[in-house]
């Protein structure tokens, strides 16, 4: 009979230094990282196992899996539930119940955009957004091994913050011919304000994935894969120096920030994906906070 145990992690940002499970930890699941909303737990126990993971109601049910090292990164939705239960699909280990604290985002509105700035309009541009779309979903669909993710997180750019992770933002254009026009999203990245031509560096190790000057609504951009189904993806670049392939070490450069794709302004959009590697199935895939990242302590 299993007794659940209570992992609480304190508030905010925190970092348990974990690494792949040794003998003595073999019969055991460990988690750090931050249990936040829109945060990442890092957690480690036997090799190749998986783990449920639900609300204690049995609401937001998901599967993943530790890796070959016994390491597993759980991403968590901006909606995450206040606590979860996470079950190894073995019964000599016990679970584990992680309690998430909650975040606030608020909801913005911004007006006076160019509508062609807003959303696909035209049949030349509704073409443009859809073999981007292509791009895209075949590089989610490519994963590599990597270390790059444990090392912790640099920011990619030196700028300050002009937009957090979360907002809903309402969009709302203007035509050639004076009618309107809006679209509603969620602010799915960290936004740094940097003027055309700032250097973007590799915020951690990884392959790249995807390098493309011109995708419909992210502009320029290079999607970085850092290991464990992490995904940094840098949007609205002037200049794009790294290919489908290449490898990147921490601080190496990327390319240059820019005003491309769909943008108010000059600045770097830096968003990650966690990506459920025990899963065929990339609807499943979320973003995660960056700005959360950076407070890991590899």
């Amino acid at each position: 009979m299993f007794v659940l145990r209570d992992l609480v992690l304190p508030a905010l940002f925190v970092f348990l230094p974990v690494g792949p499970a040794t003998a003595d930890e073999a019969g055991e699941l460990a988690c750090g990282g931050i249990a936040k909303q829109s945060g990442l737990l890092v957690c480690t126990g036997p090799s190749d196992i998986k783990i449920d993971i639900a609300a204690p109601d049995g609401s937001a049910a998901r599967t993943v899996a530790t890796d070959a090292d016994g390491r597993v990164f759980i991403g968590l939705m901006q909606d995450e539930a206040s606590a979860l239960i996470l079950t190894p699909q073995q019964e000599s280990i016990e679970p584990v119940k992680v309690d998430v604290a909650a975040r606030e985002d608020d909801y913005r509105v911004i007006r006076g955009l160019d509508c062609d700035k807003v959303d696909a309009r035209t049949d030349a541009q509704k073409a443009h957004a859809a073999d981007s779309w292509v791009k895209k979903q075949d590089a989610f669909a490519s994963f590599n091994d990597g270390p790059g993710a444990t090392l912790g997180f640099i920011k990619p750019a030196a700028g300050p913050t002009s937009s957090p992770f979360g907002p809903t933002r309402k969009y709302i254009g203007v035509g050639a011919d004076g009618t309107e026009c809006e679209s509603t999203s969620v602010h799915r990245g960290y936004d740094m304000a940097v003027p055309t031509g700032t250097l973007i560096t590799a915020p951690a190790g990884g392959t790249v994935i995807l390098g493309d000057p011109d995708l419909y609504y992210e502009g320029g951009a290079v999607f970085l894969d850092h290991g464990g189904g992490l995904v940094s993806v840098f949007m609205h670049m002037s200049r794009v120096d790294v290919e489908a392939g290449d490898v990147v070490e921490t601080g190496e450069p990327l390319g240059l920030s820019g005003n491309t794709g769909r943008t108010t302004g000059p600045h770097l959009h830096w968003a990650v994906k966690w990506r459920n590697t025990a899963s065929d199935d990339r609807g499943g895939d979320f973003y995660i906070d960056p700005a959360l990242l950076l407070e890991l302590d590899g």
